[in-house]
């Protein structure tokens, strides 16, 4: 009977540690799926200062916000991430020399480099809306070294506009989010409702 018992619990540990390593690969595959959905929708913007002095960071600022004012101009008729992508791209020496302007009149010599590119970015949160981890389309406004911490957000749909000192993402803003996503890319950047984890084997089982 022990023997018998003994090898019961070799086969059911080792049909949950199968079960456990399916949904744990089923839920990272899923997650990459989603991430990879989520960047294709959007463009984000990120400002890396020269440094983290206190000056560097304060300057990073003063750029994003004339960067921001001028990048409202000129996608004011840009109705999807293709026509936002082409007036970035040909605005590119602009924003440079916009930056740059802002930087020489608070007296720094810091050059800048502006560029349109896929790069890697960690887990962000953006008032009440966070974006996965991996690789997304950007907008990148580079400051001296670029060695010091950036400050973000999504160029496209346009949640730039929108106060970030605020907790919450404006609802209109986030319906421009939902347009673009499909509904369980949107539930995962904004929590809208919580995701559920489905355990099909436990499923399976209960049949």
């Amino acid at each position: 009977m022990k023997l018998k018992n003994n090898i019961f619990v070799v086969i059911l540990s080792l049909f949950l540690g199968f079960t456990v390593a399916f949904l744990t690969a089923e839920k990272t595959e899923g997650a990459q799926q989603i991430q990879q959905g989520i960047a294709g929708q959007i463009i984000r913007f990120h400002v890396i200062a020269n440094s983290d002095t206190e000056q560097d960071q304060a300057l990073k600022l003063k750029v994003k916000s004339e960067i921001i004012g001028y990048m409202q101009t000129i996608l004011a008729d840009a109705d999807d991430i293709n026509q936002t992508r082409k007036m970035i791209q040909a605005h590119l020496n602009d924003i440079e020399l916009l930056a740059e302007t802002i930087i020489q009149a608070e007296g720094y010599q810091y050059p800048v480099t502006a560029k349109l590119e896929q790069a890697y970015f960690p887990i962000k949160t953006y008032g009440d809306c966070t974006f996965p981890e991996g690789n997304y389309e950007a907008l990148r406004v580079e400051i001296g070294k670029a060695q010091g911490k950036n400050w973000w957000c999504v160029l496209y749909p346009n949640l730039c506009f929108v106060d970030a000192t605020h907790a919450v993402v404006p609802e209109e803003e986030k319906q421009m989010l939902k347009n673009v996503l499909t509904e369980q890319e949107y539930e995962s950047v904004t929590g809208e409702p919580e995701v559920r984890v489905r355990f099909k084997y436990l499923t399976f089982l209960n049949k």
